[in-house]
């Protein structure tokens, strides 16, 4: 029977001098789309070095298309698509010679559907690609990926400092793409508006760690937004607040919804979104940071 899950991640550590993945473990099926989110420097970059062979991991297990990622790599290679936020492709050449270049590493190369896909994504043949507008480079990695039939997406920041437009044509593309079950994406964004859009899983890292992992639902419906007078909370859902935050006139705070039964109906509270719970745990580091600063 053909792996359920396209990529699995089993207690993925990584030291560097100043950052440390530590026992990051999550999985994506297939057919769906992962949302990877996290804070700059919460390690989603080095998570995808590790599963792209380019950063060797100290420990743990990655396995993509149910093949060891550090033994099979290069089967896997021939079965990933990569878009990263500045293009991998040598920027002198135009894309008839890019395609020319291409073509020899993949034996499941198709040059007829790489010209239809440059075709419908409107770009230029004749120009140095280097001359691209980073939405234009961004479409040209995907031409490519879907070009050798790639059947796990790997996106890093691919969002990052394109226009509305693009971003929007991005997201279509992908949504188009995942259509055929047997594909993943996994997409790593600060962009959360983004992954509430289209992914259908969640993970968020956080100082090296997996905060959350699990369907993008489960995550929004089992955080909430908590406000009101702090006079009116009872001291026992104190320490389940992550992220609380006083101003003048009432306080704000994370709260799990489980906690929410048998408060006080004079404090409000609402969904969270995805950005609010980024915002809220980075806030909650803060506050630790500061009290441990106090307490020493």
């Amino acid at each position: 029977m053909e792996q359920m899950n396209i990529l699995e991640i089993k207690d993925l550590c990584k030291t560097y001098d100043s950052f440390a993945l530590k026992d990051v473990s999550f999985t994506l099926p297939r057919g769906y789309i992962m949302g990877f989110v996290g804070q700059n420097g919460s390690g989603k970059t080095t998570t995808i070095r590790s599963i792209l062979g380019m950063a060797k991991p100290d420990s743990g297990r990655i396995s993509v298309f149910g093949l060891d990622a550090e033994t099979d790599s290069i089967v896997i290679k021939e079965r990933l698509g990569v878009v990263f936020d500045s293009l991998y492709l040598a920027e002198h050449l135009n894309i008839r010679q890019i395609e020319q270049q291409l073509k020899p590493f993949y034996k499941n190369w198709d040059s007829k559907e790489f010209f239809r896909r440059i075709e419908d994504f409107d770009l230029p043949d004749n120009k140095r690609i280097g001359d691209f507008s980073k939405g234009m480079k961004m479409k040209l990695m995907i031409a490519v990926a879907l070009s050798h039939k790639a059947e796990l997406m790997i996106l890093d920041e691919p969002t990052s400092g394109l226009d509305p437009v693009a971003r929007d044509e991005l997201l279509d593309i992908l949504g188009e793409y995942i259509e055929d079950e047997n594909r993943g994406v996994l997409f790593s964004t600060h962009i959360t508006a983004d992954v509430e859009r289209i992914a259908d899983y969640v993970t968020i890292l956080h100082n090296g760690k997996v905060w959350y992992t699990g369907t993008k639902d489960d995550l929004t419906e089992s955080y909430a937004v908590l406000k009101g007078d702090e006079k009116e909370l009872p001291d026992a859902v104190k320490p389940k607040l992550i992220g609380f935050h006083n101003y003048r006139n009432g306080f704000e705070a994370l709260i799990r919804t489980d906690d929410l039964a048998g408060l006080p109906t004079s404090l409000e509270y609402e969904k969270a979104s995805i950005d609010e719970i980024l915002v809220y745990i980075a806030k909650e580091d803060k506050h630790e940071r500061h009290s441990e600063h106090h307490a020493v």
